[in-house]
């Protein structure tokens, strides 16, 4: 009992019997420093632990083939006591590197962010990282980004002073409309031998806004202000008579009217001027979004409905600077939002507001409500533009007995969109076999689709069908030319 290789193997035989035993020792401490204090093991202190093993090998392949030599010399028993201290002293070692981990209160941070950011483009945010202990760290940082946004860089390595801190930059570009909240700052140090590392939360809240971008805006006012607007689509419409209310002066295009030169104005300036003149103004326009399952398909990375929302922003800052009110109405099984027809660009933040977190819900859209608020809220005549995609004659059958209810009080416009998979199926070549039969009825809904917006015309219903990422220009052309011809 008395050799320490007899009594190691007889505590080697105890602790199999005992794996609970083995457990609480070990496994236990290191899960209670994991859940508690967000402590891991670190690489080093794998490699340290890996120390000991190979003597610890050697050890256990001399014991089982003994030599009369060694045990003479005394060089088990040695070996032994040299690898039963090695443990001790690395298991103190990785017990005291543990205490050197700073505190959760060491450290603090602040996120300075704009609240609205645009859809695919890139918003600047700051970090404010502060380091209020009297000993220097090496820090690993990374912000609460949601998934929909791409930050780039994702990670800061950081070196910060006693009592000192540091300020950072990133842009991160949002791939979604909608809400989003950013409520830490997640933070990595490790201890002073490298041996342990230690997870950190600093709570900073913030809330953005991602719009749909707003560019397309910008290059319309542009545009507009130098008579260029035929660069994005919007042709110049040749009015029905002529709204004689002045507006402004300003330089001649080669596409103005001679007889609208003011001669006054030219001789003082030394440039031909022209006059120009004021639209029918105070009209109303409505808008009846889609949110149901239909508008979930996706074009050119959008669904359906960003594409709508994209077209529905650009006409309506079109129509108030036009000096026309503009309402909206989002609905799916039931209605979403209501935005009151008003004038003013000030109604363009009501519109943002209202539609920058509505995504297509997987849904059977109910026509029937959203007509029926529509009639119960807006009694004046109004351009009522209805934005959905329809396969089916079920919600054809509907919207077609809605819309030509409105004619007479209102001027419906039925904007129908494209599907580009149902027309490229129909514009295949012939082919043999499945590809001949799906040619065939892809055609055969194109001809029904065309039939249902013929049936639309000839009940007085204005009627679009174009596809998603080029309806803004057609949209904003076909309100311009209501508008000269005095349909409203």
């Amino acid at each position: 009992m008395n050799d320490p290789l007899s009594w190691i193997a007889e505590a080697v035989t105890w602790l199999q019997h005992q794996p609970w035993l083995v457990l609480l020792l070990v496994v236990l401490p290191l899960l209670g420093l994991a859940w508690y204090y967000r402590v891991f093991p670190h690489i080093p202190v794998v490699l340290l632990l890996a120390v000991p093993t190979v003597p610890t090998l050697l050890l256990l392949w001399v014991v089982k083939r003994p030599s009369a030599f060694f045990a003479a010399m005394g060089l088990l028993e040695a070996s032994l006591a040299f690898i039963v201290a090695l443990d001790i002293v690395i298991v103190l070692v990785a017990a005291f590197d543990v205490f050197t981990l700073p505190r959760k209160k060491t450290f603090s941070a602040v996120r300075q962010a704009g609240r609205i950011a645009s859809l695919r483009q890139n918003h600047r945010v700051m970090l404010v990282v502060a380091n209020h202990g009297t000993s220097d760290w090496s820090v690993w940082m990374r912000d609460d980004v949601p998934p929909e946004f791409d930050p780039k860089p994702q990670e800061f390595t950081l070196n910060l002073d006693a009592r000192s801190r540091i300020t950072v930059h990133y842009e991160m570009k949002a791939s979604r409309r909608g809400k989003f909240k950013m409520d830490k700052v997640y933070l990595r140090v490790r201890s002073r031998l490298g041996l342990w590392q230690r997870f950190l939360d600093c709570p900073t809240e913030t809330e953005i806004h991602v719009y749909p971008d707003m560019k397309q805006l910008s290059e319309y006012a542009v545009l507009a202000r130098t008579n260029r607007l035929s660069l994005m689509g919007v042709r110049r419409t040749r009015k029905v008579g002529q709204d004689n209310e002045f507006e402004r002066l300003r330089d001649y295009t080669r596409d103005d009217n001679y007889r609208h030169i003011e001669w006054r104005a030219t001789a003082r300036r030394r440039k031909l001027t022209v006059k120009d003149f004021q639209t029918n103004q105070s009209q109303r326009l409505l808008f009846l979004m889609d949110c149901g399952r239909m508008m979930s398909n996706e074009s050119k990375g959008l669904s359906l409905l960003d594409h709508s929302l994209n077209a529905m922003l650009m006409l309506s800052y079109v129509a108030l600077r036009q000096g026309d009110s503009v309402g909206l109405i989002c609905f799916s099984d039931t209605i979403h939002a209501y935005v009151p027809p008003r004038s003013g660009m000030n109604q363009m933040n009501h519109l943002l507001h209202a539609s920058f977190d509505r995504f297509p819900r997987l849904v059977e859209s109910r026509y029937d409500e959203a007509f029926f608020y529509l009639a119960s809220h807006c009694q004046k005549r109004s351009l009522v533009i209805l934005v959905t995609n329809l396969i089916d004659e079920v919600n054809s059958n509907q919207v077609e007995r809605h819309l030509s209810c409105l004619v007479g009080r209102h001027l419906p416009l039925s904007v129908m969109l494209r599907d580009h998979r149902l027309f490229d199926a129909a514009d295949q070549p012939t082919a043999p076999d499945v590809g001949l039969y799906k040619a065939a009825a892809a055609a055969e809904i194109l001809t029904w689709r065309h039939q249902v917006l013929t049936d639309l015309t000839h009940r007085g219903v204005l009627a679009m069908d174009v596809f998603p990422e080029d309806m803004t220009a057609p949209l904003v052309n076909q309100y311009l030319e209501i508008k000269a011809r005095h349909l409203l």
